[in-house]
């Protein structure tokens, strides 16, 4: 069982020593520092004093603080400064001097407005990495518009693909669009990190929202470029790949298939007592297998109507066919596999709550990310930060009475 602290020591794994200045909120930029802060890196996040991060109240609160936020800002510092004000701008400043990445997620022109783009941040610090997460990115006619992970997954095509034929088009049911878009952006911190190695310099990366979900869309644009194919909807099939479906079952459960292997086929219309179909030969691959999926789907669909998802599941696992039903969430607490490779983790809050969160992704055999530690209180780090870069307490003092910092409690 995991104690609560407020954050890990960070002296230990791959990421130790990278010190992060996270001035974004809500979720992609959040999100890839909560990523990097899970493999040692020192993540201190910035938040407006008062507020701090609207993350904190969204969804289901819990002592008036969103279980989410255990999630979204584990393993980090909080700072509670207004960086609308120079004391708090000037603050920044003297943090990046000694920081490696700089994470911000605002409209484009924020930082800019502040005295805080990027010539100015790398005159601060030439080696600095600068992340930058928007809607839309920071050049093109639509930078200025205010850009959502919502928007974003209209924009980059797959929106338009997540429906049942004919209905109307749905979302994920998560984020998914920034949570692409900050996982991009880790990958580009990476890149930049190990490019410094040789060159000793810092640079910027742009992430746009809809670019992270459009460079995950396969074969959308090639086929419309050459063959003018408009890829549409089509529910819980994949187009082109068969067969691959999900298949309703006595008890109204539904069952995952994936039998488009050539030889996976084979053994899937044998265990369903089809192999008329199995040795069909012209069913021996893919491309005659789409010509005929409808003939396919309604073989599979028989058998799975005349037996439960779990009779059906244990069917195909005896013949090594990729299958498995839809989980919720309470399937995914207690499934075995889930916690023996330790995706279900616990932290107990400061009233004693036990609140369970997803483990690290992803698992390094020699230097693994850290269990999860307790998120921050808003301010919880103020004291601590401020004194590290020399303020004095006086200084704190007149900076808490302005309201241009907060700290939950007085310092010890």
């Amino acid at each position: 069982m995991q104690t609560s602290t407020s954050h890990h020591p960070h002296s230990t794994g791959p990421l130790s020593g990278l010190k992060v200045i996270e001035l974004g909120q809500l979720i992609a930029g959040p999100f890839a520092a909560k990523t990097l802060a899970d493999f040692g890196a020192e993540v201190l996040k910035i938040e407006s004093p008062k507020s701090g991060d609207p993350l904190r109240v969204w969804r289901v609160l819990h002592e008036g603080t969103s279980l989410w936020w255990q999630v979204q800002s584990r393993n980090k510092k909080s700072l509670g400064l207004d960086l609308r004000q120079k004391e708090g701008q000037d603050i920044v400043r003297e943090l990046l001097k000694s920081a490696d990445v700089l994470i911000e997620n605002f409209r484009p022109g924020t930082l800019e407005s502040w005295g805080m783009g990027p010539d100015d941040l790398f005159n601060i610090n030439p080696r600095l990495i600068v992340l930058r997460i928007s809607g839309y990115g920071q050049t093109g006619p639509y930078k200025d518009k205010p850009g959502f992970g919502v928007i974003a997954e209209a924009m980059g095509g797959m929106r338009h693909l997540t429906a049942e034929p004919g209905r109307v088009p749905v979302r994920v049911g998560i984020s998914i669009g920034d949570t692409l878009a900050a996982l991009h952006g880790v990958i580009g911190i990476l890149m930049a990190l190990h490019e410094r190695e040789r060159s000793g310099k810092g640079q910027v990366i742009d992430v746009a929202l809809y670019e992270a979900v459009f460079n995950c869309m396969e074969s959308l644009l090639p086929e419309y470029s050459v063959k003018g194919i408009v890829r549409e909807a089509a529910g819980s099939a994949l187009p082109g790949i068969a067969p691959t479906n999900a298949y309703r079952c006595k008890d109204h459960s539904y069952a995952l298939i994936a039998g488009n292997g050539d030889s996976i086929y084979k053994r899937l219309m044998h265990a369903i007592g089809r192999d008329d179909l199995g040795l069909d030969p012209e069913l021996i691959d893919n491309t005659g297998r789409v010509r005929r999926v409808h003939e396919i789907d309604e073989a599979i669909s028989n058998w799975s109507s005349q037996h439960g998802v779990d009779e059906v599941l244990a069917v195909l696992d005896q013949a090594e066919v990729p299958a498995g039903k839809i989980y919720n969430v309470a399937d995914i607490a207690s499934d075995p596999h889930y916690i023996d490779r330790g995706m279900i983790e616990k932290l107990t809050l400061k009233d004693g709550t036990q609140v369970d969160v997803p483990g690290i992704v992803p698992k390094l055999s020699r230097t693994p990310g850290f269990r999860p530690q307790l998120a921050p209180e808003l301010g919880e780090d103020t004291h601590e930060t401020l004194k590290s870069i020399g303020l004095s307490e006086e200084q704190i003092k007149a900076l808490l009475d302005k309201g241009i910092i907060s700290m939950p409690t007085a310092p010890h």
